[in-house]
This record gives C-alpha cells, sequence and structure tokens, in this order.
C-alpha cells in the first residue's frame, strides 16, 4: 500500500508502548491495539515503519508482523499454538541421526548432542536420539517438561517461540536461541547442518538459495524480537 503518513513513534500506551503514525495509533491486521510490553521493542517497530518508501512493504516489517502475530493469533488461539510448538518435541530435528558418511554423523554429534545435553539440564527433558527416519518415542515425562516450558511464556515470546521453532524444525533450537544458548547465526547452522552438508557435496540451486535465504532471515528477525523483549 501506498505510505500514507510522515512520521512514525514510539508513544506510552497503558500497560506498556504503542506505535503512532502522525499521532494516529497503529492498530493489528485484526483491528486490536498494538501494544507492546517495553519501548526497547517499540522504538525498533517504529524504526521498520519510518523506514518505509513511498509504499508500504510488510515483508519489510519482521518485528511488527511478529508482535501482530502474537496479538492477532497467539492471543485468541493459545493452548493450538502451545500445542503445535511442544509437539516438535516428539520428533525434533536433532534426534534424527544419519548412518553416513561418517563426515556427516560427526558433524550432527559435534552440533546437536551439546544442545540435547543442555536441554536435559535446564528442562530436565533427556531425549532420545535415533538414526534414520522412523519415528522415536521419546519419554513422556520429557516432552511434558518441554511443554511446560512452552507454555510457561507470555504471549509475545511464544509467538517467537513459535516462529523460530517452524524456521529451524527443531523445538531445542528454538528454545536455545530463545535462552541466549546460541545466536541466530548458530541457530541457523544447526537447523541448516544436513542441508549445508549436502551443497558441500553436491552443490546448490537458486531456489534452494533463496530458500535458505529467507530461513536465515527469518531467524535473523526472530531473534532480534527475542532480544527486545528481554529489554
Amino acid at each position: 500500500m501506498k505510505r500514507f503518513y510522515k512520521d512514525a513513534e514510539a508513544v506510552d500506551a497503558e500497560g506498556g508502548c504503542g506505535i503512532a503514525l502522525d499521532g494516529r495509533p497503529v492498530r493489528t491486521p485484526g483491528r486490536q491495539p498494538l501494544l507492546l510490553p517495553n519501548r526497547a521493542l517499540a522504538e525498533a517497530i517504529a524504526d521498520e515503519w519510518r523506514s518505509q518508501g513511498e509504499v508500504v512493504k510488510p515483508e519489510t516489517m519482521p518485528l511488527m508482523r511478529l508482535a501482530a502475530t502474537s496479538i492477532d493469533r497467539v492471543g485468541a488461539q493459545r493452548e493450538g499454538v502451545i500445542d503445535e510448538v511442544a509437539g516438535y518435541a516428539e520428533t525434533d530435528l536433532v534426534c534424527y541421526r544419519a548412518e553416513g558418511p561418517a563426515k556427516l554423523v560427526a558433524r550432527q554429534q559435534a552440533v546437536w548432542q551439546p544442545l540435547l545435553d543442555w536441554a536435559t539440564l535446564r528442562f530436565d527433558a533427556p531425549l532420545r536420539v535415533t538414526t534414520g527416519v522412523i519415528p522415536q518415542t521419546q519419554p513422556p515425562s520429557s516432552v511434558a517438561a518441554l511443554r511446560a516450558a512452552v507454555a510457561g511464556l507470555d504471549t509475545m515470546a511464544l509467538a517467537a517461540l513459535h516462529a523460530a521453532t517452524t524456521a529451524c524444525g527443531s523445538l531445542i533450537i528454538a528454545l536455545a536461541l530463545m535462552e541466549g544458548r546460541l545466536d541466530a547465526a548458530d541457530a541457523w547452522e544447526a537447523s541448516q547442518l544436513d542441508e549445508t552438508f549436502q551443497i558441500e557435496t553436491w552443490g546448490e540451486d537458486s531456489e534452494a538459495a533463496a530458500r535458505r535465504e529467507a530461513l536465515r532471515r527469518d531467524i535473523e528477525a526472530t531473534a532480534r524480537f527475542m532480544a527486545l523483549l528481554r529489554q
């Protein structure tokens, strides 16, 4: 849509902060008030609005998109989102290892096993590792512990975790990103480990490269959103 405002600013609002465009409060696509938990996130989203050119491009506003999603979707469908995110614990990427070649097996062990060890200590949630693609049943107590960690998040943190989990294909990687165990680059590399290995061996086509780049940007934006929530 064509830009219809001159300036954007973060403003105080009851219960948090909001964004005003030429003094008018921004609402979500669902027409809900855009209420943000702190000024740091509000200022960052205001910057996204200010940086728009003659045409407003929502795809260049990932922080705004995450905040709006948290209000419009996660707030209204909280239990369903929790179930979706926690469900990744049943078939988490980092639990499924290759049988070969040896170089890939070693790389998976070096990158993924420390994350599983961390999750065991952090959430008391040991997960079983298997080779191949046949589903591995996980301990119910571990699945329950990870679900409790997800369910304990507030609405915006839950939206961020959902975005990271779906982008990474792993709840464990997403939780490590949320808690600062991994940065955005490490989370992307961990989630793309198998694909990167295949590219090193066989090369990469333009479509796959574009998909990987989009995932990288999504993870970077989500990591920034998570960091701003902590301020």
